[in-house]
This record gives structure tokens, C-alpha cells and sequence, in this order.
């Protein structure tokens, strides 16, 4: 990078609670937020419109690029949000049919390069704490510190569903859940690689505040910050 913003790379499969943590670093460390997860899915909503996947018909990669054109991203409140056109989106994002078709959106290069070159410029000006795919290895190799949190899958697919439903799911949600979850292991697998130098951690067994305790941790010793005391507050759900 061209100038020495912090940047702390998070990475993981899906449902290992890189956004949740990263979001919590970011605000004990007072830096900004990036979930570059939420471009992609904001370029797939920005391509299914307000109807049905495959409403709109085209889901080459030059439509969908097309569709990037409405999308910004912008700093707010310690993070950076996609908009799409100028309004925020979040509820969209996380909608079924956003979720179903934005594997294949994350897998056509030019819109990859489209997210890391937004990523990139978030960073340039801010010191940040950046979720995602490719985070450690492709978008910032010189990263201050990498991490790379994993899970369990079955785990990963309960805190999924206590997420999304609100409630202790049962067996049966969590098998199927989990099922789901190794598919997309499998399609995301070339986007999910450890970087050589990135610390591995594994949240299966840790609390939410263990897992922000032990980034923040390794966060100060790389930058050698003046020490922060202030709390985690509360335990949320890990994505």
C-alpha cells in the first residue's frame, strides 16, 4: 500500500463470524469497518432488481457488471455501507434470493476486481478492519496482521439459524443447514485460502468476545497502539 493506514485482514468460510468480529475489532480499535462481502451482495441485488432471482434474465458478467454502476460505497458511523443508488440497502442484502445467486456473482473476475479496487480505497484513507474473501492473500498481502477464522461447519450452521430465526434451532434445521453450508465451502473454496503468514483461530469453542479479545490482542502487538480499555458489549450472533 502507498501509504501505512492499519489494515487487519480478516478471512474465513462462510458463517465463521468474520463480519460480527471484525465489527466489534473495528470499533475497539476505533477503525473503520469493511465487509467486502456486502459489495458482492450488493452488486447481486443491484442485478436481481426488486423481483425474483433471474427476474431480469442476464446474469453474465458484463450485466452484472453493469449493474456495479449503481453501487458506492461510503463511510458511516465507522463503517463502510454499499448503497445502491444512493440509498442503503441493508435488508436486501441479506434477503433468500441475494444470498442464493451472489456465490456465482463472488466468481466472475472483473466484478472481484471491481470489489477489491473499492476495498483498496476505503482503505487508503482510514486505518481498517476488512472481512472477507482473498482479504489476506489478494487484496492486502502487506496487511499488518492477518487472521483466519474457522469452525466447525455444524456450528457454523446453528449460529447461522439462531441468527436468522431468532431462536435455538433443532436438529434436523441444523443438518440441513449444515449441508448448505459445505456446498458453499465447496463453490467459494478458491476464494478461501489461508494466507501463509495469517493466524489461524478457531471459533468453534470460543465466545464472541474471546474471539474480539484475542484480535485486538494480536492488533496491539503488530501496531503497538497505546492500550484500549473499554468493554465489548454484549455477545452478538456471529455471521
Amino acid at each position: 500500500m502507498s501509504e501505512r493506514h492499519v489494515v487487519i485482514a480478516i478471512d474465513g468460510p462462510a458463517a465463521s463470524g468474520k463480519s460480527s468480529t471484525a465489527q466489534w475489532v473495528a470499533r475497539r480499535l476505533a477503525y473503520f469497518h469493511v465487509d467486502s462481502g456486502s459489495l458482492y451482495r450488493a452488486a447481486t441485488a443491484a442485478q436481481l432488481g426488486d423481483g425474483l432471482e433471474d427476474a431480469r434474465g442476464d446474469w453474465t458478467e458484463s450485466a452484472v457488471m453493469e449493474a456495479t454502476k449503481r453501487v458506492s460505497f461510503a463511510a458511516s458511523a465507522g463503517e463502510f455501507v454499499p448503497l445502491i443508488d444512493g440509498r442503503p440497502c441493508d435488508a436486501r442484502l441479506r434477503s433468500p434470493d441475494v444470498t442464493k445467486a451472489v456465490s456465482r456473482v463472488a466468481q466472475m473476475p472483473r466484478v472481484r476486481e471491481w470489489v477489491n479496487s473499492q476495498v483498496r480505497r476505503a482503505a487508503r484513507s482510514h486505518d481498517v478492519v476488512v472481512d472477507g474473501r482473498d482479504i489476506g492473500t489478494v487484496v492486502f498481502p502487506d496487511a499488518q496482521l492477518k487472521v483466519f477464522l474457522v469452525a466447525d461447519p455444524w456450528e457454523r450452521a446453528r449460529r447461522r439459524l439462531v441468527q436468522r430465526l431468532g431462536r435455538h434451532p433443532n436438529d434436523q434445521e441444523i443438518a440441513e443447514e449444515t449441508d448448505l453450508i459445505v456446498h458453499r465451502d465447496a463453490k467459494d473454496a478458491t476464494q478461501t485460502v489461508q494466507s501463509g503468514d495469517a493466524v489461524l483461530i478457531d471459533t468453534t469453542f470460543l465466545t464472541q468476545e474471546d474471539q474480539v479479545e484475542r484480535i485486538v490482542a494480536l492488533a496491539r502487538a503488530v501496531t503497538q497502539r497505546p492500550s484500549d480499555t473499554s468493554a465489548v458489549d454484549g455477545d452478538p450472533a456471529n455471521t
